[in-house]
């Protein structure tokens, strides 16, 4: 069955005057002319995205969209009717956000992350920006360690709420990260702590022994570009340790203690050398 929202591999069944006609043996589809590669044969495969034109009929088009079936993605209001909110997702017809599953008010212009899902009622790909009711943390797939794909969906003082592999909802500690980040920003993180709850911590960088190395290369990288020595030590305040090496105090001084143990580096009153004999 040919399956709207997403890629689908259909087979060249015949060419019209408006273009190619692709099947899956089961259903045809209309691929318009505008789209029909330069070089094709009757009976071979192509990979087509499938969504409604205009008059809510199925199309296929080798243009590549911003967002998916049951994904997120942040995307540009085109315009705003009566109706609700358009948004550019880069194909011909703009992505519909009824009133109801709009979280505020869309503007033009603006960006909004949104949940894109198939409207059982009415069979067309509609979007949502009521995120938190597309996801859920009651049946985790994730465990304390997991490296995980992370989607910035909104900051708020006590940190930046994140969406989990495009499943659950977690929350990086706004005194951990070091870097601007905004809604919509896909990195990768790795799970903190699961609480009995079942509410997760993220963290943006490595935890436990794995944390160590890096930051420990990063003190050596920075020792060796400021000429063997930094003016930080155990009583530097967090936030100069953070504007220079944009990590935590307390992984400051993980780091710094597998260095000194690896001789690596002396520690001194006024900071911390370079082990030149090393």
């Amino acid at each position: 069955m040919i399956a709207l929202g997403k890629y689908n591999t259909l087979r060249i069944a015949r060419e019209t005057q408006v273009g190619l006609y692709l099947t899956d043996g089961q259903e045809d589809i209309l691929l318009p002319n505008k789209y029909v590669p330069a070089r094709y044969e009757i009976g071979e495969e192509i990979m087509v995205f499938v969504y409604l034109d205009h008059e809510e009929r199925p199309v296929a088009t080798t243009l590549e969209p911003l967002i998916y079936l049951h994904e997120f993605a942040l995307l540009k209001v085109n315009y705003t009717n009566k109706f609700g909110a358009f948004l550019d997702w880069g194909l011909e017809k703009d992505l519909f956000v009824p009133f109801r599953e709009q979280a505020r008010p869309m503007e033009q212009g603006r960006r909004y992350l949104v949940y894109m899902y198939l409207d059982p009622q009415t069979n067309r790909l509609v979007a949502s920006s009521k995120i938190n009711q597309f996801l859920s943390n009651d049946n985790l797939t994730v465990k304390e360690g997991d490296e995980a794909d992370l989607i910035v969906s909104h900051i708020t003082e006590l940190g930046i709420n994140v969406i989990i592999n495009e499943q659950h909802k977690g929350l990086v500690y706004k005194d951990e990260v070091y870097d601007d980040l905004r809604t919509g920003d896909r990195i990768t993180g790795y799970i903190k702590q699961i609480r009995e709850d079942n509410k997760i911590d993220v963290s943006v960088y490595k935890t436990g022994v794995d944390a160590i190395e890096p930051n420990a290369s990063k003190i050596l990288d920075e020792l060796k570009a400021n000429s063997g020595f930094l003016r930080l030590h155990d009583n530097s305040h967090p936030e100069d340790i953070k504007t220079v090496l944009k990590m935590s105090k307390k992984s400051f001084k993980k780091a710094v203690g597998l260095l000194y143990r690896q001789r690596l580096i002396e520690i001194k009153d006024d900071g911390i050398y370079l082990n030149h004999n090393r």
